[in-house]
């Protein structure tokens, strides 16, 4: 067996160098615990960036996707089959939603998202002039249309031009959404809880002024639960902590817990007037194995009950970050909700999440000076605690 060096070396002649990896080779998990390749243990604060909600090597999810694997794997959507029909059905109910439609990403999502939006706006007055607020220092995906409504100029700059006829507002600043409203306008797009932008929730009044705007107006609000969503702040999906329903919705991350799936979600009336046979599609999404993760993983949530245990132990890791705060000169802030929380810090991160990692604990940035914690929901107050030991030895280190 290669070593771990030669295992990155080939790495770094075989792949395409668009990330900076951390040195280390994962090769298996249990619980809420990985393992590199020489058998070294780190507690996985990560979830693979808020994706592995069950934990790693979770049964009763391993053999309902291995009994999948031996029935049916793909057919393409020229067909039904019965897992995409149950996933939907699961979907609807905890969403609240009405129609559903099956990608294989995040990113996927948010593109048939804005799809649909300036679809509906096309079949109100047959223009192609419409325009979508989005927000700054969001992130929703890497394609061209998600790219577009991406409020962060380094992600755009060497991929210009974007797709046309995008605004951006600021993050719970109602004002200045109101400011980019024209009689063009077809939909504004936030994430509940901004994510790779800094861990920003938005605030109860600025989204219920938001839905109201769009109420008056006619503007679809689309809300991207792709990170938040999925029990991650104690609620299924982030929004329905405010009861703010959106009209076209996205998610995915957690939705299939290691198994590539999202999905696009939206009101009977969106659905009824947007996308049409022909407007849209994939030739893998919804196939029966995602589907079936799909299923499982809903299952397991309630059978779990992983919500319960998000806002139990959520609070108990806000207290413990507060407790930083007043601890050390160098963390400024905790912002978050649930098991999506940041601890802002006056200096940049990435030699604490290296520190951590040296001595087990997996950790990951959003933005320069914000450590992200998005563990697996199902961790207890105990590796709450495990975490504490490991983050508080490496601050001592840092303020040293």
């Amino acid at each position: 067996m290669e070593t771990m060096k030669e295992y990155i070396e080939d790495a770094e002649k075989a792949l395409l160098h668009t990330y900076n990896r951390y040195q280390v080779v994962l090769d298996k998990g249990e619980g809420v615990y990985l393992y590199d390749i020489e058998g070294k243990k780190y507690l996985d604060f990560c979830a693979g960036i808020a994706v592995f909600a069950l934990g790693y090597h979770n049964q009763k999810y391993n053999d309902a996707l291995k009994a999948q694997i031996d029935k049916l794997i793909h057919t393409s959507n020229y067909y039904y089959n019965v897992p995409a029909i149950e996933a939907a059905k699961k979907l609807k109910k905890i969403s609240g939603m009405d129609r559903v439609f099956f990608t294989n990403s995040g990113a996927e999502a948010v593109e048939g998202a804005i799809k649909a939006a300036r679809k509906y706006a096309y079949l109100k007055d047959g223009c192609t002039d419409h325009e979508i607020i989005a927000m700054e220092h969001s992130f929703h995906g890497r394609t061209y249309g998600a790219l577009s409504v991406t409020g962060n100029p380094k992600y755009r700059e060497a991929f210009e031009p974007m797709i046309g006829n995008i605004r951006f507002a600021q993050m719970n600043d109602f004002e200045s959404v109101v400011s980019q409203v024209t009689d063009k306008t077809c939909a504004i797009l936030f994430e509940t809880v901004q994510g790779e932008g800094g861990i920003y929730p938005a605030q109860e009044a600025f989204m219920k002024r938001i839905r109201a705007l769009c109420d008056e107006k006619d503007i679809l609000l689309i809300l991207d639960e792709i990170q938040c969503g999925m029990g991650r702040t104690g609620y299924m999906y982030a929004w329905q902590k405010y009861s703010v329903k959106p009209d076209i919705m996205t998610t995915a991350k957690a939705l299939g817990c290691g198994v590539p799936v999202g999905a696009f979600l939206m009101t009977e009336k969106v659905g009824m007037h947007s996308l049409t046979s022909g407007d849209h599609g994939t030739t893998y999404g919804g196939n029966p194995l995602a589907a079936e993760a799909v299923n499982i993983v809903l299952d397991l949530f309630e059978e779990n009950h992983i919500i319960d245990n998000v806002k139990e132990v959520g609070a108990y890791l806000e207290k413990e970050l507060d407790a930083l705060v007043e601890e050390y000169d160098c963390v400024e802030t905790r912002r978050g909700a649930g098991l999506m929380q940041g601890l802002v810090l006056n200096r940049p991160v990435g030699t604490i999440i290296t520190s951590a990692l040296d001595k087990g604990l997996i950790l990951i940035n959003a933005g320069t000076n914000v450590i992200r914690f998005v563990p697996p929901l199902i961790i207890g107050k105990e590796h709450v605690d495990e975490m504490m030991t490991i983050l508080r030895a490496c601050l001592k280190e840092e303020m040293e």
